[in-house]
């Protein structure tokens, strides 16, 4: 069920119904304001992730938007797993306040509007999706998101980057910004080659995108089902949280 408050006003006279898209990451906040097209006005917002505790991140987020103008709903990527707008994991946001943490009904507090969150890897998918297969989604960040879609329909969420690739790591520490920055480019693209055989061979994919913010690092050579996609599609990809590629039993 999605959080709504009062003040709601979806259904507008004219000018169609606008999205604010927000991405949270590890590292940085990002939002911006989409049309009913999904299109968005310019250059995301974005301010640095405070670190501290949930609250802290929701108020960084209320003046981040401040500047971005009206809008009637609220789409949100999460770097974790998400049930129903509460937060049960929250690897690369550094403190154990998000456990359980009600982010959606904060939010919905906050802005006066109804809020949808999803996992910020399913959000990615959204954006670049074609709805033909099976279709795999990867982010490179500070960790690692992961989604599938069947037939453009999300599939129940898996916690890719918590689970081990190699030598006891997990694939956040594997191909996160951490790893990325210890091993270098070369030995990390190397890795990324790694990682999309695993994935062929565990999901049998017939397209995987990779995108995040480290996914402009991949200089190794992908093969012709493997696409590079836009970091953009973290925001552009909210529009699709409203629409029927998501089942409602999500939010």
């Amino acid at each position: 069920m999605d959080v709504v408050v009062a003040g709601n006003t979806e259904q507008q006279a004219s000018g169609g119904v606008r999205t604010l898209a927000i991405d949270i990451g590890g590292t940085r906040l990002k939002g911006s304001v989409l049309d009913e097209a999904g299109q968005m006005s310019g250059e995301p917002a974005r301010v640095d992730t405070p670190l501290r505790d949930p609250d802290a991140v929701v108020e960084a987020l209320v003046k981040l938007v401040e500047p971005l103008g009206a809008f009637d709903r609220v789409s949100v990527g999460f770097p974790g797993v998400v049930i129903r707008g509460c937060i049960r994991t929250a690897p690369n946001l550094g403190t154990p306040e998000w456990k359980g943490y009600p982010l959606a009904a904060r939010l919905a507090e906050r802005f006066g509007r109804p809020v949808r969150v999803l996992n910020d890897g399913s959000v990615q998918g959204l954006g670049v999706i074609s709805g033909e297969g099976l279709e795999c989604v990867i982010t490179l960040g500070t960790g690692v998101g992961f989604a599938l879609f069947h037939s453009g329909k999300l599939a129940p969420h898996l916690e890719l980057g918590q689970h081990p690739v190699k030598d006891d790591k997990t694939y956040d520490q594997y191909l996160g910004n951490a790893a990325l920055r210890d091993i270098g480019k070369k030995k990390w693209n190397k890795r990324v080659e790694r990682v999309i055989a695993l994935l062929q061979t565990l999901s049998t994919y017939d397209t995987l995108y990779i995108g995040g913010g480290n996914a402009k690092a991949i200089t190794c050579e992908l093969p012709g089902n493997v696409r590079i996609t836009a970091n953009a599609a973290g925001i552009t990809g909210g529009i699709h949280l409203w629409d029927d590629r998501v089942d409602e039993t999500y939010f």
